[in-house]
């Protein structure tokens, strides 16, 4: 008993170093390094429907269209990427406004909200301009994107609109917009509803020239952007079970207290009820604007011409 005792009393050996790794290091050294190296963290996205585990590589060749069909939200690169020929553009230069006009007080000063938008999207604010050749149709292209503060109209957003629609003037070549927004940029009050009748007055100068403004509604399109240039165009296009709307739907329910029908403010519902002209599917989207884009302006040179 005592000699078993001080075998139990006998200091452990120390470990190898290369013990403490495990089996796999021993039969294969340095395979835990590579793992870590050559995996990205987001290899793997979850199916926002189904929620099945879709293998990143598949989903960027699907244009970001997950096999149950949804159309996940994508930014102004790779929706400018999606649209031109051979993802070949000129990218317009936004015009730079003040960052906090009004100073407004909030629990993270806005200039840093700003800062960590720009550091996410790579953008300087919320939309983005390209000029290039759609299916060989010429266009000056806006895109929102709802990663930049939610795609929220501000000053810059109104300014880089009306910089749009001038460049269109300008070169005489049809607008087409992107809308993906949660409406009108609290951080600068009166000064981004201000944006509404500008943008508008903007689009006045589109349709002077006889250019064509085609609108693309894209999930979510809401608040301030539907009830100004989302919904001027001279041809409403919606990716499939896109949000549009105005409020949301629980306040609708809440002031009208009724519940409201299914599927209400998806592009199939508004479809249905003549605020959409056409549900388009993301991959189908470039030669469909393409043709309607030339078949407007055949019109607008017959009118010149007369």
């Amino acid at each position: 008993m005592a000699m078993a005792d001080q075998r139990n009393d006998k200091p452990a050996r120390p470990a190898n170093p290369r013990e403490r790794r495990g089996w796999l290091s021993r039969i294969a050294p340095g395979v835990r390094n590579i793992a870590k190296r050559d995996t990205p963290d987001n290899l793997w996205v979850k199916d926002p429907d189904s929620g099945e585990m879709l293998y990143r590589p598949d989903l960027e060749a699907a244009l970001w269209v997950t096999p149950s069909g949804a159309h996940m939200r994508i930014g102004s690169k790779l929706r400018l990427d999606y649209t031109f020929d051979d993802a070949s553009y000129e990218r317009i230069a936004t015009p730079i406004v003040i960052d906090d006009p009004l100073n407004f007080p909030d629990d993270k000063p806005y200039p840093e909200r700003l800062k960590a938008a720009r550091k996410a999207t790579g953008e300087q604010d919320s939309m983005a301009i390209g000029y290039g050749h759609i299916r060989g149709q010429p266009a000056m292209v806006i895109v929102q994107d709802f990663t930049f503060m939610g795609g929220s109209l501000g000053m810059a957003a109104g300014e880089t609109f009306v910089k749009a629609a001038q460049e269109a003037v300008k070169r005489q070549v049809p607008l087409v917009i992107f809308t993906a927004s949660g409406g009108a940029r609290m951080q600068e009050g009166t000064l981004s509803l201000m944006q509404m009748a500008r943008t508008t007055l903007a689009l006045n100068e589109v349709k002077a020239a006889g250019l064509p403004y085609v609108v693309v509604l894209t999930d979510p399109t809401t608040g301030g952007v539907t009830a100004s240039y989302a919904m001027l165009g001279d041809i409403h296009l919606a990716e499939p079970n896109a949000t549009i709307g105005f409020s949301g739907r629980r306040v609708i329910e809440q002031t009208i207290r009724e519940t409201l029908p299914p599927g209400f403010q998806r592009s199939e519902f508004l479809v249905e009820h003549g605020m959409v002209d056409q549900v388009v599917k993301r991959a189908d989207l470039p030669e469909k604007l393409s043709s309607i884009l030339k078949t407007l302006m055949m019109g607008r040179e017959r009118l010149s011409a007369a």
